[in-house]
């Protein structure tokens, strides 16, 4: 949208005012803002042109302006001065980073609190991996007569294997039947296409080694799900309760049971290609995130996965704050797992 740069001004100016206020903005605010440089009476002109275009909003009970989803979304992709992070806020997210937890789901989850601390809104947190995982090679290696290992190869190049050990003795020509019958009958597979009958069909043709067919099987099958799994992790649901627009509690209820349904990670935005994804209103897809704001940053878990952090907010939040936040901490995670440059230590 080709905008005069005074309109651009005013247009930010409503936008900054909105975010740091919750309150309708009118032209006297805006002269201030702009050092009285525009009168009251073409900043009144202006604002009406941005109405007229769909940027602004005229709430019923006041004479001032409010942003429109439109008019966030020209804010985002124009207007808005990128974030500079204080020494503070870098500091308490190196602490967060720095802490050497086990498990992927702690290291997300706390990730998500300390978004939610940070922004003042509720975040979510999930790993995501390729939903269409397959398996590209079985290898089985003989270790002893009684023992052997699964090597299970993933067409995104995972390796995983397990030793295996039996109650009685195998042959290494059993071995290999057993491998060439694996890699004809379940390598190109999802999750999804190992059916219960093609288990008994492998498991008749395997013969009086049927058992082991099984046993492979369900190892490569734990493989598969472990790299699609997505757990979502949501903090600061309270915030919500903090915001002008969601005292009334009958409007944050949807919001809030929405956000809280954690099981089903499906219901959450996860960027396709883009390290950073904004949603402005109706440009969420979901019904109770249609008043809403979600910002989502992804990071690199390594081995086939993404992990994904975001937050949910009122259309007016500060886009250029949580953008600034969410994507030091994303690249810092990213880090964490391997996947770029150490953390460097702040001075």
């Amino acid at each position: 949208m080709d905008l005069t740069e005074r309109k651009k001004k005013i247009l930010r100016a409503i936008i900054e005012s909105y975010i740091a206020t919750a309150e309708p903005v009118g032209s006297k605010a805006i002269a201030e803002f702009l050092g009285r440089s525009v009168s009251s009476a073409t900043i009144r002109n202006e604002m009406a042109d941005l109405e007229a275009l769909g940027l602004l909003e005229k709430p019923h009970t006041s004479a001032g302006r409010i942003p429109s989803p439109q008019g966030y979304r020209l804010y985002v992709n124009e207007l808005m001065e990128a974030h500079k992070l204080s020494l503070q806020e870098t500091e308490r997210m190196n602490q967060a980073l720095r802490m050497k937890m086990a498990e992927l789901d702690r290291v997300i989850s706390e990730a998500g609190r300390v978004v939610s601390k940070l922004t003042n809104y509720p975040a979510f947190a999930l790993s995501a991996g390729f939903s269409q995982v397959t398996i590209r090679r079985f290898d089985l290696l003989m270790v002893e007569r009684n023992a052997f290992i699964i090597v299970v190869m993933t067409g995104t190049n995972v390796v995983r294997n397990k030793l295996v050990q039996l109650p009685s003795d195998l042959t290494a020509a059993q071995l290999q039947m057993l491998n060439t019958l694996l890699n004809t009958t379940f390598t190109g597979l999802t999750l999804e296409q190992i059916t219960p009958e093609l288990m008994r069909v492998a498991q008749h043709a395997a013969g009086e080694a049927y058992g082991l067919i099984s046993l492979v099987v369900s190892f490569a099958m734990e493989v598969l799900e472990s790299l699609e799994h997505r757990r979502v992790h949501t903090s600061g649901l309270a915030h919500l309760l903090e915001l002008p627009e969601y005292q009334n509690l009958e409007r944050a209820q949807p919001l809030m049971s929405y956000l809280s349904e954690a099981e089903d990670a499906g219901r959450f935005p996860v960027p396709k290609d883009e390290a950073m994804n904004i949603l402005i209103g109706p440009e969420n897809v979901a019904d109770a995130l249609k008043d809403t704001s979600v910002v989502v940053a992804s990071y690199d878990i390594g081995e086939g996965m993404r992990g994904v952090i975001g937050v949910v907010g009122p259309t007016r939040m500060d886009y250029a704050k949580i953008t600034a936040r969410l994507t030091y901490l994303a690249e810092g995670l990213s880090r964490l797992f391997g996947q770029g440059p150490g953390i460097e230590e702040e001075r």
